[in-house]
């Protein structure tokens, strides 16, 4: 069989059983003795996609069922997969089929306001109350700050903000634009911890709603003010400027505009904060499962293609940190949260949809385990000397 001599080729440390359509297993690497991995195929086409192109058919089947785990779970296959395949390319025919599919979406794919708005319903606005089971009780949806990997989700999530706003370097009555600003509950902290005036933007309905109902809960409106707006119809100056996993969905075609932006926002004196996903390699094309099912219209950089744009915008990069097995982490929390609450998740929604939500949590955890994924946190300015010359005043 094909699928399998290809497999037995990616598959050097430990392995699995594979059972194909007819019923035929196959042995794959080196499986555990004991407690050995099996994966059952129900469909015969899977037979020969799953050779030529993985990236988007592997997915595929495990949300339609057609692919599942006789023994094993999910996230030991994906685990096994990434430890053995890493950074490497698959093989040819998924390089041609992703480059092909990429080039593509990256001449049709325009994030412009309409398009943006349209992408961003399509993740965030599923339902509050689909996130609010595997989130934390703070709404935050992005990569946490695991001092310890002994830490609650909910203590991460507070290191993370307290993180960005010291790198922020916060004064009293300071004006802060959060491009991206989610549920609100950073603005809301930038506004109570350190007296700052506070504008978030969002394109999600959502969130807008619930941010502005808390923000009222709170008496904090006259502090902090949410608007449904695209950051690029901001018009207003301001001290400080943060965003926070919103850098993914601008599109490769708009990072020069979006840094543009930003330098004609900020105060001389002024600081930015960019927290976003990115990888390690040289720039490729998207993952065409994510892209297709999760995230439309999103794209995880390479450092090279977010640095030329910030040079020409005439910003500085005044500070630059990896966050390299945090998000890991992250996903790890949201993954266990999510199935722990499947019932719930299958009273709003079908088996099919758990599957694919499953499958995105869990495979990304394995590629910020194993692949190319980390998170950039980039701290950008006007003039050399608006940030303190050491990093000591991030760790007070």
């Amino acid at each position: 069989m094909l699928l399998a001599r290809f497999l037995n080729k990616l598959f050097k440390k430990s392995g699995f059983i594979l059972e194909n359509a007819y019923g035929q297993k196959y042995i794959i690497g080196q499986p555990d003795k004991k407690n050995p991995i099996e994966m059952k195929l129900k469909d015969k086409s899977l037979h020969y996609k799953l050779y030529l192109y993985p990236d988007l058919y592997f997915g595929e089947a495990y949300t339609a069922g057609t692919l599942y785990f006789a023994k094993g779970t999910l996230t030991q296959f994906l685990n096994l997969a990434l430890e053995n395949i890493g950074r490497t390319k698959i093989n040819k025919f998924n390089e041609i089929l992703n480059s092909f599919r990429g080039s593509f979406r990256f001449l049709t794919n325009f994030n412009f306001i309409k398009k943006s708005k349209v992408n961003v319903a399509h993740h965030y606005d599923v339902s509050d109350d689909l996130y609010f089971l595997f989130l934390d009780p703070l709404r935050q949806y992005s990569c946490a700050y695991f001092q310890n990997e002994t830490d609650t989700l909910e203590q991460a999530q507070i290191n993370k903000v307290k993180h960005i706003a010291k790198k922020l370097d916060l004064k009293p009555n300071q004006k802060v634009l959060d491009i991206g600003c989610g549920w609100g509950y950073l603005a809301i902290e930038i506004a109570k911890q350190y007296k700052c005036h506070v504008t978030g933007v969002t394109l999600s309905e959502n969130q807008y709603k619930f941010a502005k109902n808390k923000i009222n809960e709170l008496n904090l409106s006259n502090q902090v003010e949410i608007k449904l707006v695209d950051y690029r119809e901001i018009k207003e100056k301001y001290d400080r400027i943060v965003s926070v996993g919103m850098f993914e969905h601008v599109g490769r075609k708009f990072y020069n505009s979006f840094f543009e932006k930003i330098s004609n926002l900020l105060n001389n004196k002024g600081v930015a904060l960019l927290h976003t996903i990115g990888s390690v390699d040289a720039p490729r094309d998207p993952q065409p499962w994510i892209t297709k099912y999760i995230f439309p219209g999103g794209y995880t950089p390479s450092l090279s293609q977010i640095a030329g744009p910030i040079e020409k915008s005439g910003l500085i990069i005044s500070d630059l940190e990896v966050l390299k097995i945090h998000y890991a982490h992250t996903l790890r929390h949201w993954k266990e949260r999510f199935t722990q609450n499947k019932d719930k998740v299958l009273d709003m929604f079908d088996e099919q949809f758990f599957r694919m939500y499953e499958f995105y949590l869990t495979s990304c955890e394995a590629a910020f385990k194993f692949g190319d994924q980390v998170v950039y946190q980039i701290q950008l300015s006007k003039e050399l000397d608006t940030v303190p010359s050491t990093r000591d005043y991030i760790y007070r």
